[in-house]
Formats: structure tokens, C-alpha cells, sequence
């Protein structure tokens, strides 16, 4: 594909600032920014892996994870190379990390992505494995041709994105995961290179802004954030700013990239950390990265019943009508048909016909 002028960025004494994170990174002729993927080519900013994916996969939605986005349905996934965070336990840190072109190396048009997405029968085509911030030309092009077609659209970002690049962005997506990895400033610097308040403002954008569905995923390291204060500290923030109605997903740290020395998250401080967040007062809450049946399931804030059963990723009873819980007629926020999907727990890896 022909070279891909970006957009948000400008030029500045002989160089070119980019625009689209809060990192804003400044690049003579040549440099790439910290994400690796964005260039000063001739002094004009370049999208390098514009068109190209590191590989396309059909997944259950609640993989990304979203349990309130039409439970049960399949997903187009995809993402490219590169990230504007260094996450030092990043655990796509193959795709997030890479600086070689071979991970990017499938290539797909907009319009590709979403004809598959429509044969393949997809609910949804997800932006994710690496963060879809660093490709937002590519994936607000998907976005526009998926929506042409009834398909759509999902982020899975860290949020990490500057005011003027936000709006556009999410204009053009129906659901977001945005992973708040701990209500901790030297957290985020010493463990991720980034700042935690912009992220804080995508996630007050979102709930304020827009109508983009959403949910949250904090992933659980331990002796990083996994302490009482750490929980109670994050549910007391999204309580306040963002209202008891936003899904929390808790997920368990395997050792990986640079964290290979710190031990796997027990399943019972996940427990210990659902337990914490419904005592704070938010109503859905759930672990991930475990099988854990009452942690994965979703249950009616007003009269308790199981909703939503979940076994990892498969779907059992189902007791939502008409957006509301079966049994006491109770509003469940998120978006839901009367029968489940029944995609099942498979993963099918795909390739894009251009």
C-alpha cells in the first residue's frame, strides 16, 4: 500500500510534533516516535503500518473483555505493531514490541476488514492486541466501512490519547475496554513510561461525552497494585466519577517481558478485589484470565439472580428480556438481545481476501 500521511501533528522548527498522544514526541527527519509506527518521512508524520496487521482472528467478545456488548457474539480481531506505552509486563509484548516488519506483514484495507467481517457473520470487528491509539487512521477508516455494512466497532486501548485526537477517535467506535492499570501515578510512570491523568480523562470523555459503551479492566500485579488501598482507592474513583453502572473486569498478571520475576496473581486476591469493589458499591464486577464461574457470571444488582452464567467464555442460562433482568424486571445497563450469541469459547484465526 501507498505511504500513509498521518494526521494530528505539525511542523516546528524544522521538525514534526506529533500530536496523538500525550507524549507528544518531537522528530527530525527519519525518527520514529516512542510507538515505533509513526515517522517523520520528509518532514510529513507517516502511519508506517497503515493497511498491514500482524493477524486477524475471530474471538468471542467477551475475550476483549466486554460482558455487556451482545454476550455470546463473535469478533474480527486485529492489530498491528508498536504501542505509546512500555508496559514492563505487557503481555502482547511480541506484537506491542515488536520492530520487525515481518509483524506487520498481512496486508488488509479498510473495506477488506469489513467485507470479512460481514461474511464471517461478526458482530463486531475489535480494535485490539496492541493499542489502536497508535493506528487511529487505519482503525477510524475500518470504523467508517464496518459501520457501512451494520458491523461494529470496538476499542481496546490504555486511553492514552491526547483532547484533539480523542473526539475523532471515538466518534467512530460503539464499545471500549480501556485497561486502567492502577489509581497510581509512580504506578504508571515507573511501570508503563506514561501518565495516569490522561487516561482518567478518556475514561470521564467516554462516560460523559459520548455513548460509547464501556468497560474497565485493571490487571492485578502483585505487590505492584494489589493492595487493599490500591482497590478500594480505584472503586472509590470510578464510583464518584463514573458511576456504579460501569463493568469491572479484574485480571490475573502471568510473568512475562520484564516482569518474568514476579509470581502469577492467586485466584483468591482476585476474589479478595471483586469482593472489595461490590462492597464499594459497583454492580457488576468480574474476573478474568481464571476459570472462575460466580466471577465471570453477571448478576441482577437488585435481586441477585444469575443473569449471565459464564464458564470461561462459554455462555449458560441467560435471563435478560428486553434489556432487563427476568426475574424483578431491573434495567441492566449495557446492550443486549433477547437471545444470547452462540459463539462459544473458539478461537478462529483468518485471513483477509483483498
Amino acid at each position: 500500500m501507498e505511504e500513509y500521511v498521518a494526521r494530528y501533528w505539525e511542523n516546528k522548527n524544522g521538525r514534526v510534533i506529533c500530536r496523538l498522544c500525550p507524549r507528544y514526541c518531537t522528530l527530525s527527519r527519519g525518527q520514529r516516535g516512542f510507538c515505533f509506527v509513526r515517522q517523520n518521512v520528509e518532514n510529513q508524520l507517516v502511519l508506517t503500518t497503515y493497511g498491514y496487521s500482524s493477524g486477524f482472528c475471530i474471538d468471542p467478545v467477551e475475550k476483549k473483555p466486554l460482558n455487556h456488548f451482545f454476550p455470546g457474539t463473535p469478533v474480527l480481531s486485529f492489530g498491528t505493531a508498536g504501542c505509546n506505552l512500555g508496559c514492563r509486563f505487557c503481555q502482547n509484548w511480541e506484537i506491542s514490541k515488536s520492530r520487525e516488519w515481518d509483524r506487520r506483514n498481512e496486508p488488509a484495507s479498510p473495506e477488506a476488514i469489513a467485507l470479512c467481517a460481514k461474511r464471517m457473520k461478526c458482530t463486531s470487528v475489535a480494535f485490539t492486541y496492541n493499542d489502536p491509539v497508535i493506528f487511529a487512521e487505519y482503525a477510524i477508516d475500518t470504523a467508517r466501512a464496518c459501520h457501512e455494512l451494520g458491523i461494529k466497532t470496538i476499542a481496546v486501548t490504555a486511553g492514552y490519547i491526547t483532547p484533539e485526537a480523542r473526539k475523532e477517535f471515538f466518534d467512530h467506535i460503539d464499545a471500549a475496554n480501556i485497561d486502567l492499570k492502577a489509581l497510581n501515578e509512580k504506578f504508571y510512570q515507573k511501570l508503563t513510561l506514561s501518565k495516569l491523568q490522561p487516561v482518567l480523562d478518556t475514561l470521564c470523555y467516554l462516560k460523559r461525552h459520548t455513548n460509547v459503551w464501556l468497560e474497565i479492566t485493571n490487571l492485578i500485579i502483585p505487590g505492584e497494585n494489589d493492595g487493599d488501598e490500591d482497590l478500594h482507592g480505584l472503586c472509590d474513583w470510578i464510583i464518584n466519577n463514573l458511576g456504579p453502572d460501569v463493568p469491572l473486569h479484574f485480571t490475573a498478571f502471568h510473568p512475562d517481558y520484564k516482569m518474568t520475576g514476579h509470581p502469577p496473581t492467586p485466584a483468591e486476591t482476585l476474589t479478595r478485589a471483586r469482593q472489595i469493589a461490590i462492597s464499594e458499591g459497583l454492580h457488576y464486577v468480574y474476573v478474568g484470565n481464571v476459570r472462575d464461574l460466580k466471577g465471570s457470571s453477571t448478576n441482577c444488582p437488585e435481586c441477585g439472580h444469575v443473569l449471565i452464567e459464564r464458564n470461561w467464555y462459554e455462555l449458560g442460562a441467560y435471563h435478560i428480556k428486553n434489556g432487563k433482568c427476568t426475574f424483578c424486571k431491573t434495567p441492566i445497563n449495557g446492550h443486549f438481545e433477547d437471545v444470547q450469541g452462540d459463539w462459544g469459547a473458539k478461537r478462529l484465526p483468518v485471513r483477509i481476501c483483498q
